[in-house]
């Protein structure tokens, strides 16, 4: 498996969240939206300036900024 973090996906892939860079307050926010590890989430789609982007957590759309969403450490199957 390779690590990646969120904001480096294309629209229709998905990874298992294994981390983030950083634990901060806004990371901590970040958690009490659906990001934990252990969690599938999937990239819905990106603004046609590519920020920001959707994602697909825990079954709802959730938006977040290109350096938000670089907070996120995925595991991405082979």
């Amino acid at each position: 498996m390779a690590a990646r973090t969120l904001a480096g996906l294309a629209p229709g892939e998905a990874g298992i969240i294994s981390g983030f860079t950083v634990i901060d307050g806004f990371t901590q926010r970040l958690m009490q939206f659906g990001l934990m590890e252990g969690t599938e989430v999937k990239v819905l789609r990106r603004a046609p300036t590519g920020d920001p982007l959707e994602v697909e957590v825990m079954g709802y759309a959730l938006s977040l900024r290109r350096e938000e969403a670089d907070l996120v450490l995925l595991e991405i199957p082979a």
